[in-house]
């Protein structure tokens, strides 16, 4: 591990030292959760002063409610689940919204949408089949996502709008935590899906089907996973914090440093008590190297990705902004938030610049930044809620709706 020119040392004496050493880091069994386990395993959170305990969840719900509780102190978290328990809309019985923290990006791309061997036999293998298929046929066809809020089910209800299907009309859409989807597919109790890796390739591995899209042909170089928490935490323990920050910080750097480094990275991964699947069902598509079960294999421009020189990690109040419109169209919140008021208050840029720059990694002045997504729309912050009301298939509005979503 390279130290930066002011040392790690510096960040754990005196009044910069971490109030709190000992850290309860949840994640979940995805490639995207490396640069949290190599910062807890590599050596690269001690010299900050921290111990980080990982804590693999059964499910997004259950990761949820221990952030909450404070049974975890941070996590590897889904983006729209920090977001949904901030603006109440989380899925927790009862329990009134809680004020979160994003302290940092921890990824882009890597996520995938598969079909079911049984519609690739059917003929069903591009998305104008799909669009066919679901048009013509009297049953309607059964897509799973993770999460009700989370980032797969936006990129699922996404794409499948942008082919000219309501993902809430014309589909039914279910919660499957992401190392069941395998089986779920297998056993046919669904018929596609959308999943971070490696679940995705998994399925292609045991021809159960076909990727058809990756999130990356969605909006290449999306937000994905963040390092979330409460509000409270931060402000507890803000050293603490941005000690964590900074570790996983120097663990992204170090992954993207060298394809060794990523490879024995997804060897890391495979172990039982992280992804507990083979590496060699990892490793491809962590090297960008994708094959879709229909017989065409590429290098994927905009492969999952842990640092791009810190363009990753900087927590953009837009990239936050986006997962609240999605909110707005579907129909999980009822009226417009202040986009850009609730961004600054979940997305602590301050934070993540301090420890950018203490680790000696460049942090854009900008904000907001700007996209091209598949249908051609341009995000970039400007008008949120026009945005929201832009699409031309959405529910907004819609009780119905949002009653189902929670």
């Amino acid at each position: 591990m390279n130290e930066t020119s002011l040392g790690p040392l510096a960040w754990v004496n005196g009044s910069d030292a971490p109030e709190k050493s000992a850290i309860n880091l949840g994640f979940m069994a995805l490639s995207d959760c490396a640069s949290v386990v190599v910062a807890a395993t590599q050596g690269f959170a001690q010299p900050y002063g921290l111990t980080l305990n990982l804590k693999r969840q059964a499910s997004w719900a259950n990761l949820r409610d221990k952030l909450v509780s404070g049974e975890l102190d941070a996590a590897h978290s889904l983006y729209g689940l920090i977001y949904a328990v901030h603006l109440g809309i989380g899925g927790i019985g009862g329990i009134a919204p809680t004020d979160m923290a994003v302290l940092m990006g921890l990824n882009q791309n890597g996520q995938s949408l598969n079909l079911s061997h049984g519609l690739q036999q059917a003929g069903v293998n591009s998305p104008e089949a799909l669009d066919r298929h679901v048009h013509q046929s009297r049953a309607k066809l059964t897509f799973a996502q993770t999460f009700p809020t989370g980032t797969h089910a936006m990129w699922l209800y996404y794409w499948l709008a942008s082919q000219g299907i309501h993902p809430l009309q014309d589909v039914d859409s279910v919660v499957v935590p992401p190392p069941q989807m395998v089986a779920h597919l297998q056993a046919g109790r669904i018929d596609g899906f959308c999943v971070g890796e490696p679940w995705a390739a998994s399925a292609v591995q045991q021809d159960l089907g076909f990727t058809l899209a990756t999130s990356q042909s969605i909006w290449p170089d999306h937000p994905e996973k963040v390092l979330g928490c409460t509000r409270e935490f931060v402000g507890q323990y803000p050293n603490t914090a941005r000690a964590l920050v900074m570790a996983i910080l120097e663990a992204s750097r170090f992954i993207e440093e060298s394809p060794e480094n990523r490879r024995s990275t997804a060897q890391l991964l495979s172990a039982g008590e992280y992804l507990n699947t083979p590496a060699a069902c990892i490793e491809p598509r962590f090297m960008g190297d994708y094959a879709d079960g229909l017989g065409n294999r590429w290098q994927d421009p905009h492969a999952l990705r842990f640092h791009g020189n810190g363009e990753v990690n900087l927590p953009y109040l837009s990239d936050g902004m986006w997962f609240m419109t999605q909110f707005r169209r579907w129909g999980l919140l009822r009226e417009d938030p202040d986009y850009l008021a609730v961004a600054r208050q979940v997305q602590r840029l301050d934070l993540y610049r301090e420890a950018a720059s203490a680790v000696g990694i460049a942090a854009s002045h900008a904000d907001l930044r700007s996209s091209q997504l598949l249908d051609g729309k341009v995000w970039d912050g400007s008008d949120p809620a026009g945005y929201a009301r832009s699409f031309k298939l959405h529910a907004l509005n819609d009780t119905a709706a949002l009653l189902a979503q929670r």
